[in-house]
């Protein structure tokens, strides 16, 4: 058994992370902004930089996986500000507070969340972890993002980075508000379809996070992706065949760009990205396709 802390504990992913933790017997500490309520909680304040750092003395691991929704609403630059906030300030205080503790305490790996933001629009090409970061709002803040666990790395500390796909769930993220369209029958392409995205089951997201946790060695940027990213158009006909409904309706690309703003680039993008570290690295895919994905999120 091991003690393992998580921020984001109540989000999509940390959720269904910790379910994973405990079913199997391990201790989770959670990171919490409140006053903590029991003896599995720790207080952080992360657009402050406040974490107590006493209570990550004996974990294993730490998992950083908190931030304001990518997705949640328009990108404002109130909202914009707060992104950066929470993922660049909170990870450099967890970073700091990891470095500050005796050697004996430390965690031995700190898994830092990240996105394939970070590459920006590829178009047809297919980048790996390799590649070098994209331009504009989403790739510059994973650069800010990463370089934020500095301290941790400088102290000796394992440190991963785990550039996340699109996540196939229907409890949550860019997923859970499209299953409602399509089983409506009201789901269809963005745009001209014409995009990749790089997609990953929630099962397989959480799979691979443990995975890196327990393999010494495992260091720096890892996609966690499904190693067969398709278009936009493809998914759309994917969701069509397993949910057996039409997909007859499209968003036209100006229309996403009024009602999104600048988020209309994210979705209109192409990130054509593919998991070549985490497969070297020995990780196996349950679900690699896409119709697995969305049949494990049904």
């Amino acid at each position: 058994m091991r003690r393992i802390a998580v921020t984001g504990a109540s989000g999509l992913i940390g959720s269904a992370l910790v379910r994973s933790l405990t079913a199997d017997g391990h201790e989770v500490v959670r990171l919490v902004r409140r006053a903590p309520r029991a003896a599995d909680e720790v207080r952080w304040d992360p657009e402050g930089g406040d974490v107590d750092a006493v209570g990550l003395a004996g974990c294993h691991a730490v998992v950083n996986l908190a931030g304001a929704g990518v997705g949640n609403r328009r990108w404002t630059e109130a909202y914009k500000q707060r992104i950066r906030a929470g993922r660049v300030h909170g990870t450099a205080a967890l970073a700091r507070a990891v470095a500050s503790l005796d050697e004996k305490d430390r965690p031995r790996v700190f898994v830092n969340g990240s996105a394939i933001g970070y590459y920006g629009e590829t178009g047809d090409r297919a980048v790996d972890e390799s590649a070098p970061a994209g331009r504009g709002f989403l790739p510059e803040l994973c650069v800010e993002w990463e370089a934020a666990a500095s301290p941790a790395q400088e102290a000796g500390v394992r440190t991963v980075f785990t550039r996340t796909g699109l996540v196939v769930s229907r409890r949550g993220g860019a997923w859970g508000r499209l299953f409602p369209l399509f089983q409506a029958g009201l789901g269809g392409r963005l745009g001209d379809g014409r995009q990749y995205w790089s997609f990953v089951a929630l099962h397989d997201e959480v799979a691979a996070i443990r995975h890196l946790i327990d393999t010494d060695g495992l260091s720096g940027p890892f996609n966690l992706t499904a190693p067969n990213p398709l278009t936009n158009r493809e998914i759309t006909a994917a969701m069509g065949r397993v949910l057996h409904r039409p997909t007859l309706f499209a968003v036209p690309a100006p229309v996403l760009r009024t009602v999104l703003g600048e988020m209309a680039g994210d979705v209109l993008g192409s990130a054509r990205v593919l998991p070549t570290r985490l497969l070297e690295s020995g990780f196996r895919f349950a679900f690699p396709e896409i119709e697995g994905a969305i049949r494990a999120a049904l």
